[in-house]
């Protein structure tokens, strides 16, 4: 049975959706946002992902990369959610990867790996378009770094060409932990990445240097591993006493810290309740409630995940 403060939100949070424009969860201007990622769900991707649209996500991560992710069952997913909400292509915003060889199963390769790198990268983008049935796609983003920066490149420009195509909105890329290569490819690049999408954890110092360089970049920086990764920090004692003072899980206390450094946080979830309770809190952020009074509350959970300097946006003085 939910709690009266689970069904409060789900309430609010509604309301709140049902009062925003159809393309208010599209602007990148507007992040952070929680995206509905989609990795790991198999056979049961398109159920999950209609669940997650219907509970109000409306940005979609996924990869051609069928080791982890079902495009084709996104697709399925996203286009049975949309006839029954009556929801238009524009109103979803769609994500995908292109995964080079290394990432891929030796029997399950989504291109021709024999053909030219550039080849590759469109064919894999071709598959992503048939598989979503989408003629576009909102962000499309390189899954991991090349073996050496002539790769790179090649794959990058081949993107950006698809960019020029009008088939892609936006580029990113993901899985870049050294600030100076990150650095690297946006100031070699055409068109400059508005994404870096990695895991969100203390091996990589929970990417300090990086979220700072996006911040000045206008990057959108989107979390992974966001939840496993970091339970020590929400599951400690005054996290869990402060959680329960805003009415919150320990996992959603942890989201609407990300959500407060500008992060946007991968959500997986395949609880239907969850999922409207992470929408009605992100709703309840967007709108602009402050969910930590100060960045002493902020503190409670920063402090625990064990990397200095983990507060990049905020000054310590900071209303928030």
């Amino acid at each position: 049975m939910m709690s009266c403060n689970t069904l409060y939100m789900i309430c609010m949070g509604a309301l709140l959706f049902n009062l925003l424009p159809s393309s208010y969860a599209l602007a990148l201007k507007d992040r952070p946002v929680l995206k509905y990622g989609t990795a790991w769900k198999k056979e049961e991707t398109a159920k999950f992902v209609k669940q997650a649209i219907k509970a109000g996500f409306r940005h979609i991560d996924t990869a051609c990369q069928p080791r982890h992710y079902r495009e084709d069952l996104v697709g399925d997913g996203w286009t049975a959610a949309a006839k029954e909400l009556n929801l238009k292509r524009e109103d979803l915003w769609l994500q995908t990867k292109f995964s080079g060889l290394g990432a891929h199963s030796e029997d399950n390769i989504p291109y021709d790996k024999d053909a030219p790198l550039e080849t590759r990268v469109r064919q894999s983008l071709a598959l992503s378009l048939q598989k979503l049935q989408t003629d576009y796609i909102d962000s499309w983003v390189m899954h991991g770094p090349e073996n050496n920066w002539d790769d790179h490149f090649e794959v990058w420009r081949t993107m950006e060409e698809a960019v020029d195509e009008g088939k892609v909105r936006q580029l990113g890329m993901s899985n870049f932990y050294r600030l100076e290569d990150v650095e690297w490819a946006y100031n070699h690049a055409r068109i400059k990445p508005k994404v870096v999408q990695n895991r969100f954890y203390s091996d990589s110092g929970h990417d300090v240097e990086i979220r700072s360089f996006c911040e000045k970049n206008d990057i959108e920086y989107q979390s992974f591993w966001t939840l496993a990764a970091n339970r020590d920090a929400y599951s400690h004692p005054e996290a869990l006493e402060l959680a329960k003072k805003k009415g919150l899980s320990p996992e959603g206390l942890f989201y609407a810290f990300c959500m407060a450094l500008g992060i946007s946080p991968m959500n997986g979830s395949t609880n239907e309740v969850h999922m409207k309770e992470d929408i009605a809190l992100m709703n309840r952020i967007r709108s602009g409630e402050k969910i930590f009074k100060d960045s002493n509350e902020m503190g409670i959970i920063g402090n625990a995940l064990g990397t200095p300097n983990w507060n990049t946006i905020l000054d310590e003085e900071d209303e928030l």
